[in-house]
């Protein structure tokens, strides 16, 4: 044990390494956590009813006001839970004020909302709907009312949720589509890696890898989400250029937590541009560069970034086709 915890020691901060390739990356990734493992849709009957009502409401565009957005609408589970905007499309073409986040493995994150205003999937559900410049609902009670003029949301409901009266609630939406998010888990190769599988990554990505921690980036993008765990000050070395969005201050109103933003998760990074709270970076590569320079205070060489983004592109995973697929059919339709 001693001679591994040298070896982590020595790779983070530099130096020659003591022990062959194979173990020091072993010795890496204990900061990393236990793998990801995929999410099966659940066999119980009243869990798969709220999922199945979950993925129903995910997809349903009437639950926005003009019948044209749906959750799915900015966050595609085909897609890696993005639109591949800079900022999503609200009501009347409203854009929206930050770039919005992959809803792929949100569930485990420390809150919602790049400024974590929600505590859970299921709360940061409720928020967008009532959202005036995103699906624009006028109120909790109007989404409840168009829910029950739909033929087949109040059976819907009351076989998801026996025991609540009456069966659609607002509370009851968030719930249900919690529970479908709650199934939104995407392992990839690098879950194999941290299951002890030699051979999982190519050697450009285990260079990266190494380069990920001895950079620094690991000591943000901790944890088997690389990231989603944490708030962290955005411009720590190098103030950010884009200062008119001040983070968690703006919900806070504490001076300390100007400029704070929820740590992003680094899974399936290389599919969720473009990045960054203000969308200001197009390309990965672009967006490692400027990490290290505001958040490190570092100038990667070009075979530095290339390593990291060789890594990080080893985060993709895919989510299951039965979970990701939109419902067979609408209430009412």
């Amino acid at each position: 044990m001693k001679r591994l915890y040298y070896t982590l020691i020595v790779v983070m901060f530099g130096g020659p390494l003591a022990l062959q390739a194979d173990e020091a990356v072993k010795a890496l990734l204990p900061v990393f956590g236990k793998p990801l493992k995929a999410a099966k849709l659940p066999k119980d009957a009243l869990a798969r009813a709220q999922v199945e009502l979950g993925r129903t409401l995910y997809h349903e565009k009437r639950l926005s006001r003009d019948n044209s957005i749906s959750c799915n609408s900015c966050h595609d589970t085909v897609g890696f839970g993005v639109d591949g905007k800079k900022f999503s499309l609200g009501f009347e073409g409203h854009l929206t004020g930050r770039n919005s986040p992959t809803s792929m493995n949100a569930f485990m994150h420390i809150a919602q909302f790049w400024d974590g205003r929600a505590p859970t999937v299921e709360e940061q559900a409720k928020g967008p709907i009532l959202a005036g410049g995103e699906m624009a609902m006028p109120s909790a009670d109007a989404v409840v009312e168009k829910l029950g003029k739909i033929d087949g949301y109040e059976a819907l409901f009351k076989k998801a949720f026996p025991k609540s009266n009456p069966a659609i609630t607002y509370d009851n939406v968030g719930k249900a589509i919690g529970a479908y998010e709650r199934l939104f888990s995407t392992p990839g190769r690098f879950d194999k890696l941290l299951a002890g599988k030699d051979g999982a990554l190519k050697e450009k990505e285990i260079n990266g890898l190494k380069k990920f921690v001895t950079v620094g980036c690991v000591s943000c993008h901790t944890g088997n989400l690389l990231g989603g765990n944490t708030y962290q000050k955005l411009g720590l070395q190098k103030p950010w250029p884009n200062q008119k969005d001040q983070g968690r201050f703006g919900l806070t109103k504490k001076e300390a937590d100007k400029m704070f933003f929820k740590v992003p998760s680094l899974r399936n990074i290389a599919k969720t541009g473009p990045y960054f709270h203000d969308g200001s970076s197009a390309k990965l590569d672009d967006a490692v560069m400027r990490m290290a320079k505001h958040q490190l205070g570092k100038e990667l060489s070009k075979e530095d970034q290339a390593d990291i983004v060789a890594f990080l592109r080893s985060l993709t995973g895919r989510l299951p086709k039965a979970i990701a697929a939109p419902p067979k059919e609408f209430p009412g339709q």
